[in-house]
């Protein structure tokens, strides 16, 4: 995991997030890639993408912009681009959509959850580094 020190008050503030895929990118040799980093993105990450002619056409490209532009390994995947976003499932863009969310707008990837048979509330963190995952 990477921290940068934080000037203004001294403390290191987290810059990548290690996640696990639901299901994984497969790769054209058939190699599954599960765990994987993103970093926090910049204005930079999210305004360019704006004036991008595939995102004009399609405003809903700009999600495949934005992560191949913050996701910085896929496995042994360390070039993650547009075509390797666009062939992930759709059940790991959600998640990694949800990611990028979690880390960008609410500065965190735990969230709130409560046991069904308690109703104990307590936090799951859900890049996938809690102990216990598979």
């Amino acid at each position: 995991m990477v921290v940068m020190s934080a000037e203004a008050d001294g403390r290191n503030m987290k810059t990548e997030y290690p996640f696990v895929l639901p299901r994984g990118y497969v790769d054209a040799d058939g190699q599954v890639h599960r765990n994987g980093l993103m970093r926090l993105a910049t204005a930079r990450d999210e305004i360019t993408p704006q004036i991008d002619p595939k995102v004009q056409q399609n405003p809903a490209y700009l999600t495949v912009l934005l992560l191949s532009r913050t996701v910085t390994r896929l496995g042994s995947v360390t070039n993650v681009g547009t075509s390797t976003i666009e062939n992930l499932f759709a059940s790991d863009l959600a998640f990694l959509q949800d990611l990028y969310r979690r880390i960008n707008q609410e500065g965190r990837t735990e969230a709130e959850v409560a046991c069904p048979s308690c109703s104990h509330s307590f936090l799951v963190d859900i890049a996938g580094e809690a102990p216990g995952e598979s």
